[in-house]
């Protein structure tokens, strides 16, 4: 059975979607609907931007989701999806192109959730950090153990876990996760502490927009991050798109889950191979490919 993956904030690269662009009529189209939904060129920034320009929450969550689907959307026939999975913000990608979001819709919830998250960051300072090598049960161990506010929030695959919360919290944390046995604790790039408690803000602003906007039922099952489990039904869906914010990404679980339910191709549609690489360490016999 075919699975089809999309990607997350952090697979952004200068250049992305030109090709599309430039090669296909009805890209072109819908990448022009997006500069006039968003109220700014986007694909100047996608395609000739600086790498600082692509970083901004703003820029980045609905640079990511238009690669993704506006490529769904010229594969024709070559997209038949079995199952469908997104990491993060990816989720709402794979909702859109299955077809439980409009592409309109899809795009102005991206850019709701970018400023609701952008607003958020800048209220409480905070941050994220990668375990490498780590049983998810100690990672977890430790941070219930550390003072503040510091989760797991990434599942990513076996071995590698992102942590959120605030500032020193994290910085606690590495040091007990180091002494604990992880070969490494990396502080990463972020705005901010997704997918933990201190996105409530988000969430909150966030549960309005997606409360106001139409869900259909997708052509397929939709693997959510919050339980890692397979959804066709829009309440559902809404609700956990909203708890998404401030839950752990389970992406490990959400592979695994696909596997048991006959996933055997995984193809990653959209910027970088992040999710190739991961889908490959949950389950090496799976098939895995990329489209971009």
């Amino acid at each position: 059975m075919k699975a089809f993956v999309f990607p997350g904030q952090g697979a952004q690269f200068v250049g992305m979607g030109k090709d599309l662009y430039d090669n296909n009529a009805t890209a072109r189209e819908l990448f022009e609907k997006a500069n006039e939904i968003l109220g700014f060129r986007i694909t100047d920034l996608m395609f000739n931007g600086t790498e600082d320009d692509l970083k901004q929450t703003k820029v980045t969550q609905p640079a990511v989701f238009l690669h993704s689907v506006i490529l769904a959307k010229t594969l024709g026939e070559e997209f038949t999806p079995d199952m469908v999975a997104g990491h993060s913000l990816g989720e709402l990608s794979a909702l859109t192109a299955a077809g439980a979001l409009s592409f309109e819709d899809g795009l102005r919830l991206v850019a709701a959730r970018a400023s609701a998250m952008q607003k958020a960051c800048e209220a409480q300072p905070s941050t994220m950090a990668a375990i490498i090598a780590l049983p998810d049960e100690k990672v977890e161990e430790v941070c219930a153990a550390t003072p503040g506010t510091v989760v797991a929030a990434n599942y990513n695959c076996p071995g590698q876990i992102v942590i959120s919360g605030e500032i020193e919290a994290i910085g606690a944390a590495c040091e007990a996760l180091k002494a604990a046995g992880a070969k490494r604790a990396l502080p990463l790039k972020v705005g901010g502490a997704f997918h933990s408690p201190l996105m409530e803000p988000a969430r909150a602003e966030l549960a309005e927009a997606i409360e106001a906007t139409e869900f259909h039922t997708p052509v397929c099952p939709v693997y959510q991050n919050v339980d890692a489990l397979p959804h066709t039904d829009p309440a559902e869906i809404k609700a956990n798109l909203v708890a998404q914010l401030t839950a752990p990404v389970r992406w490990t679980q959400s592979v695994r889950a696909m596997v048991a339910d006959g996933a055997t191709d995984f193809t990653e549609l959209g910027p970088g191979k992040v999710l190739q690489g991961l889908v490959s360490k949950i389950h090496p016999a799976a098939t895995v490919a990329g489209r971009q």
